[in-house]
């Protein structure tokens, strides 16, 4: 009689080191945000060209761009239940697939009216793929390399963001605007072809789903070729299936406490990251400094937070993740004073600017990672993707209360001093759920 074998995949992914198969798969969850990241900031690279186009002021603009935040905010938080439904990778597919299409359709938008309501679909597709590549490359991440693959991961969507404003400049200058928008919307479209051959679904949510045998053995192969993928083998899991709505289940098995705070973490972060980005170098050229000067400066922010990004997930694999973040939260609400305290010594600012881009921007992309590691597979990219839908309500509200900030004529020091509580706050939040021992594998 054949005996049955049982294996646990995660255990099977743990026990293995980090390979080519699972770099790959890392590699394929990096161009789908770098595609992202390429599309999310196409609106800001176009907008002077668009106010010439439609001749309209640059405030006829700020629904535009409030338009798609919100569509991002609805995007994570639509496309995390219907992952832990359907899966990760069809809905990270037809994300792109969405936000490629409508991105087309924007180069042929002809009033701001008609470019709103795109750029809110467009939205719709870019917030949900981030949730479900996290999720991806986390579940097929060893525990110990987890946090460091997902922040790698995520730098797709900084080089994205950062390249398509390369592009963008060419672009615009040679064929007009739309351009930007035809080639936001040809690659993702391209790109959805080749993952759709090769992306394979989370062995974890298949076998949480059932009656997926023959793909997990074929997944499990590619990871470790040497492993015995006999007929009789049984695949399992000790995570239990959800039972409910996922974003119920964010609220289950004392996860409540887990889940508010990581919100606050989430809210409180990416304000503070929306408000230094939209309004640091109107406050250093306020103060004195050249527009080109505080330009660069700014800069230092986004450079700090790639170097945080890269340096980071090693911390984390390797300490108490959580205490570690409140820690880079806590240095990140220091820093954030001193930039408004060195007033315009420009050597200064650069320090204080890139150390608060390493802890904000670092820490925020680590959260991402922590996040993933904090749920079950069942309701992970759910509890990813509200994390970040929530994040996304502080990212508009930020630069709304820089702008009030800004018209109250406070001293630097006092703006900054007020900017530093939000990420403060998130420390607070990341120390107390360190306290907590809920965090999944």
């Amino acid at each position: 009689m054949n005996r049955t074998s049982s294996i646990d995949v995660r255990d099977f992914i743990d026990q293995r080191k980090f390979g080519k198969y699972q770099l790959a798969v890392t590699a394929m969850c990096a161009l789908a945000v770098f595609l992202d990241g390429f599309d999310t900031q196409a609106i800001g690279y176009v907008a002077p060209a668009i106010i010439k186009t439609f001749h309209v002021s640059r405030a006829a603009l700020a629904p535009v761009f409030s338009a798609s935040l919100i569509g991002l905010m609805l995007g994570a938080l639509l496309g995390g239940p219907l992952a832990d439904r359907f899966g990760r990778r069809p809905v990270l597919l037809m994300g792109m697939l969405v936000f490629g299409v409508l991105s087309l359709l924007t180069a042929s938008a002809t009033s701001i009216e008609s470019l709103l309501v795109l750029r809110l679909l467009t939205g719709l597709g870019l917030g949900s793929v981030m949730p479900n590549a996290v999720a991806l490359t986390s579940e097929f991440s060893p525990e110990r390399t987890r946090s460091t693959s997902v922040m790698w991961m995520f730098c797709g969507f900084s080089l994205g963001a950062a390249l398509g404003g390369l592009a963008a400049a060419g672009l615009i200058q040679d064929f007009g605007w739309k351009s930007v928008f035809v080639v936001g919307g040809v690659l993702p479209c391209i790109a959805v072809v080749g993952l759709w051959i090769y992306l394979p679904e989370s062995v974890r949510f298949l076998v949480l789903k059932g009656g997926q045998e023959d793909r997990i053995r074929r997944t499990l192969l590619k990871i470790d070729p040497a492993f015995d993928h006999a007929a009789a083998t049984q695949f399992a899991t000790d995570e239990p299936a959800s039972a409910h709505f996922p974003v119920r289940e964010l609220f289950a098995d004392k996860r409540t406490m887990l889940t508010l705070l990581l919100w606050i973490v989430f809210f409180m972060s990416l304000m503070d990251l929306y408000f230094l980005s939209n309004w640091l170098p109107t406050v250093i050229s306020d103060a004195g400094i050249s527009v080109s000067s505080a330009a660069l400066i700014t800069s230092m922010l986004q450079i700090g937070g790639t170097v945080g990004t890269l340096m980071l997930g090693r911390v984390f694999d390797k300490m108490s993740p959580f205490r570690a973040l409140s820690f880079i939260y806590f240095i990140g609400a220091i820093s954030i004073v001193l930039v408004g305290m060195v007033g315009t010594s420009a050597p200064l600012l650069i320090i204080t600017i890139f150390a608060a881009g390493f802890c904000v921007v670092g820490g925020q992309i680590g959260a991402n990672a922590l996040a993933a590691k904090s749920y079950p597979t069942a309701i992970r990219s759910t509890g990813v993707g509200w994390s970040l839908g929530v994040g996304r309500i502080g990212s508009i509200i930020g630069p709304v209360v820089g702008g009030v900030l800004l018209s109250l004529q406070w001293e630097m020091h006092q703006v900054f001093l007020i900017a530093a509580i939000p990420v403060f706050i998130a420390g607070i939040a990341a120390f107390a759920i360190s306290r907590m021992a809920l965090v999944k594998r």
